[in-house]
């Protein structure tokens, strides 16, 4: 396979690697980004390296060629990470001070320890975790070492598109740290979370801290702000270095605070917002905010917004953003780099990706199969861009005969398996279904704060489906301010919020249905080989193109058939996808980001109501 790079792998900083604060839900002015130069070594048993085999850039995985290594873990390997850190006076602030060690994400499982003592061991390969090590450091320097095992597709563990042995569809698998290595430094009672609920309705938003007791806490709500796109880097709440407001601005409300109330941690704190300024796609108004609870401050937002299913005048159910019917014009997006793989090669990567899906015409994104650095959902929220979020699929290994070639004649004809078979839909391990269903609660809880959200897609055509339906009451219980789709592509168990179908080989078409709103979760999938931006010799696609004005031509008469759609039914389609990867080259940009094959999508996707679009 040929290496590509992006502009922004080639002008990778190694000392300064993805330095931006990594969870904008939660900002605190301060914190020690542990990302850069890590020893690493590879060994056969769980036994810490005596020495080891060189330097790995964190957080780029070893598979990747940013990392510096370009090495596969294999199943039967640990791999093994190790760095110091230096903490100036320690010993005299450890007794009203603690320090807490954040992980942005380990694939797939990993033991870290701080000066030789075992401080955790975590599973799960794409959610973040955090550890206190406040009694593990020391005055000045400490050791940091994390042992890493990854089985890849030979568990059931969470795997998304990876595959050790890639081609087609599946990508390089990777391994290890990918995502940003942090601590933080807070007081002895600090806040824990913040959850930021809007209520379009009733003009007003639910605010819940957590904390280890029911402190007193007092929020600030400032007015809502839009980015303009010239501001790639002035985040309203990582103001002054970080984000936080000066304290002189604080205590008697002189700032441009227009809310003001106190409550209790713990303890849902309402406050009323006069005159909402509504998040839309065109319009993506933020609220910031501060909490104080004691010697704590933190900052977050929020926005004022809806995302429900209702009926229109003909009693077709539609997709609605703040009571308005939208039409969701979105493209997949599987979040692949050709130099960093699963981890961008910056921030401002993340951000020319969501920025030209807009410019195409694109007003919503599927994230397929993966989650993101939080920073990545932040810039979706501040640029107005609708997200559709994928649960990451697991089980064992896939039976293609079924869930991909039977599955699509099946789905055509409207015959649906019942997911009751959990060995035809690789579920069988009861270990494997509760880990499921315990990264799917805490998928949820950890990215609900972020407003572009708008649909939880629980399965993708089946792959290791099970109990449909109870988890879909499940996550409409967890929040039941969003979407669900339940089963997108096949195997639909008739529950959920969506009738989800893919189709790539017939006549595109909807059967509306009374409750589910009707979408083409995955359409297109135009294959195209530009020259010198090709990462394989294969290909893989739907359709192939050997002239790009012919493959624009395609796309234009494919989109003008989804248009078609929307009066009979059609609420939303999917475009696979984004960017090239690998052997895969159906993307509307190359992999390395640097040639667009397909020019513009249609203006019927780009905020256009139902309503409109049929006048």
């Amino acid at each position: 396979m040929k290496q590509l790079y992006t502009r922004w792998g080639r002008a990778l900083d190694r000392e300064h690697v993805l330095q931006e604060y990594p969870r904008p839900l939660l900002v605190r002015d301060g914190y020690t980004n542990l990302n850069g130069m890590w020893e690493y070594a590879f060994t056969k048993d769980y036994c810490r390296p005596e020495r080891y085999d060189g330097e790995i850039i964190v957080p780029f995985s070893p598979e990747s060629v940013l990392s510096g290594v370009g090495r596969q873990l294999m199943p039967d390997e640990y791999l093994w990470y190790r760095r110091e850190f230096k903490l100036e006076g320690w010993d005299d602030r450890t007794s009203s001070r603690r320090l807490i060690l954040h992980f942005g994400a380990v694939d797939q499982a990993c033991v870290v320890s701080v000066n030789g003592k075992r401080a955790v061991a975590h599973t799960g390969g794409y959610l973040p975790f955090e550890i206190e090590i406040t009694d593990l450091v020391q005055d000045g320097v400490n050791e940091l070492l994390v042992a890493v095992k990854d089985l890849s597709e030979t568990s059931y563990h969470a795997r998304g598109k990876q595959k050790l042995n890639r081609g087609g569809m599946f990508y390089t698998a990777q391994s290890g740290i990918w995502q940003t290595v942090w601590m933080e430094e807070v007081p002895k009672f600090y806040i824990n979370s913040i959850e930021a609920v809007p209520d379009l309705e009733n003009k007003c938003v639910r605010i819940l801290v957590e904390a280890e007791e029911d402190c007193p806490v007092e929020i600030r709500i400032r007015k809502p702000e839009i980015y303009r796109e010239d501001m790639e880097y002035v985040e309203r709440i990582e103001g002054n270095e970080r984000g936080l407001p000066d304290e002189a601005d604080m205590p008697d409300g002189t700032d441009d605070a227009i809310v003001f109330v106190t409550g209790t941690a713990n303890h849902v704190i309402r406050a009323e917002i006069p005159d909402p300024a509504v998040w839309t796609c065109e319009e993506p108004y933020l609220y910031t905010f501060t909490v104080r609870m004691g010697e704590d401050l933190a900052g977050s937002y929020f926005a004022m917004r809806t995302f429900s299913i209702r009926k229109d005048d003909k009693g077709i159910p539609r997709i609605c953003l703040n009571g308005e019917v939208q039409f969701q014009n979105g493209v997949l997006d599987q979040g692949y780099w050709p130099d960093g793989l699963y981890t961008a090669p910056s921030d401002e990567a993340m951000i020319f990706d969501i920025r030209e899906m807009k410019k195409t015409g694109f007003n919503m994104v599927r994230k397929h199969v993966k989650i993101e650095p939080q920073r990545w959902y932040y810039h979706c929220d501040r640029l107005g861009m609708v997200v559709w979020q994928d649960m990451v699929n697991s089980g064992s290994e896939y039976k293609y005969w079924l869930v991909t070639y039977a599955a699509t004649i099946l789905s055509w004809r409207n015959i649906h398996i019942s997911d009751r078979h959990s060995w035809l839909l690789s579920r069988k391990d009861k270990a494997g279904k509760l880990e499921f269903v315990k990264e799917m609660k805490e998928t949820v809880q950890i990215l609900k704060g972020h407003p572009s959200i708008a649909v939880w897609v629980l399965f993708n055509e089946g792959w290791g489906q099970f109990q449909t339906k109870d988890l879909t009451d499940i996550l409409h219980e967890l929040d039941p301010e969003r979407i669900v789709d339940a089963a997108s592509g096949w195997f639909d168990q008739g529950g959920g919020d969506l009738q989800s179908v893919h189709n790539y080989f017939f006549k595109l078409k909807v059967r509306p249905e009374k409750e589910r709103a009707a979408v083409l979760s995955e359409i297109g999938g135009y294959t195209y080989r530009e020259k010198d931006h090709i990462a394989c010799e294969e290909l893989y696609g739907y359709k192939d193109y050997t002239d790009r004005d012919v493959l624009n031509e395609s796309f234009g008469k494919l989109m003008k058939k989804v248009e078609a759609l929307i009066p009979e039914g059609l609420c939303a389609s999917v475009y696979t996808q984004w960017s090239d990867i690998e052997e895969e080259v159906n993307g509307i940009y190359t992999y390395d980001r640097e040639v667009k094959k397909i020019s513009r999508v249609p203006s019927f996707g780009e905020g256009q109501t139902q309503q409109e679009s049929d006048d």
